[in-house]
């Protein structure tokens, strides 16, 4: 059985052919896998436990069931959703990935990540992406009233769809040297991410060495799902 790994859902009330979507996979081929990894942004947007729509809910009693059937289900936190707590997350028994991850795969390490990490090209997003991952700030905001904080993701969501709109696309892709520093830091020669929305499979030679950069595509027009076995990734959209 294949272990299969999205990421880039984008999930929110305002799509909810994406979540029709999602929920044939955790209705259907997800029973049949050996695990389900969710490396990053499967919701729009996270701003804080309590401020869950009923929405995001149900997506978490749908992972809760797959769960409790005794498919293993594994969710990394992305850039639209990293305020979502573990202690939730336990609560539906979906085990939390640090980014970036090592695990085994039928013998094979390989290296998880969502992927904004590389994208190293676009110093204001690392700016931001450093300043929003600090815990004190974190708690502050968390301490907001929950009206408050979605206003103000909606606001940072307004204000980053203009910042893209303006920027060239090469430098919101990841960047070489970022991708190898990653492997020769984790010493394995497949890696596994998502974020970029361009769903590819990349071979790069590394100190005379194969290694593969597998890209998880995001669920806007179709389901993009890869499927890990034995015999490698098989990255498919459908």
């Amino acid at each position: 059985m294949p272990t299969l790994f999205v990421s880039d859902l984008h999930l929110s009330p305002e799509r909810p052919d994406i979540t029709a979507r999602f929920r044939t996979l955790l209705e259907g081929e997800a029973h049949k896998a050996e695990a389900l990894y969710i490396l990053g942004d499967l919701f729009e947007f996270w701003a804080g436990d309590d401020a869950a729509s009923a929405d995001d809910l149900e997506t978490l009693d749908a992972l809760g069931a797959l769960r409790a059937s005794g498919i293993p289900v594994y969710f990394m936190a992305g850039n639209r959703d990293f305020l979502i707590t573990p202690a939730v997350l336990q609560r539906y028994g979906i085990k939390t990935l640090l980014d970036p991850t090592v695990v085994d795969l039928y013998g094979t390490r390989v290296v998880l990540l969502h992927g904004d990490s590389l994208c190293t090209d676009d110093v204001a997003y690392q700016r931001f992406r450093r300043v929003v991952h600090q815990r004190w700030l974190q708690r502050l905001f968390l301490r907001l009233p929950a009206k408050m904080r979605k206003d103000t993701v909606a606001k940072i969501r307004r204000r980053t769809a203009q910042s893209v709109a303006q920027k060239p696309m090469a430098i919101m892709d990841v960047n070489d040297d970022a991708v190898r520093a990653c492997f020769r830091r984790f010493g394995v020669n497949t890696m596994i991410h998502g974020h970029t929305h361009r769903p590819a499979i990349h071979t790069l030679d590394m100190d005379r060495q194969a290694c593969r950069r597998i890209v998880l595509g995001d669920w806007f027009q179709q389901a993009s799902v890869l499927r890990y076995d034995e015999t490698g990734g098989h990255l498919e959209t459908r």
